[in-house]
């Protein structure tokens, strides 16, 4: 992504516990970063399960054809 596609920040209201925020910044932890980075992970976690989930079908005739009729390579593989 370019710099100039990178999209510009902007504020949002969350809830947070106190105590622990206070002890983020007592320690040096960068609120918005950090919440940004496990946005990224959770978002990025979540868009996996719903792509296994929209794709299951298919995995499992993949595989159940596989299992009949093996891959095209099995008489070519020398391992």
């Amino acid at each position: 992504m370019r710099m100039e596609d990178t999209p510009r920040r902007r504020p949002y209201n969350v809830t947070l516990d106190p105590l622990l925020v206070a002890e983020a910044r007592a320690l040096g932890v960068p609120l918005s970063a950090t919440l940004e980075e496990a946005l990224r992970v959770r978002t990025a976690e979540a868009r996996a399960k719903k792509w296994r989930a929209d794709n299951a079908a298919a995995i499992v005739d993949y595989n159940e054809r596989i299992a009949q009729d093996g891959v095209f390579s099995d008489g070519l593989r020398r391992f």
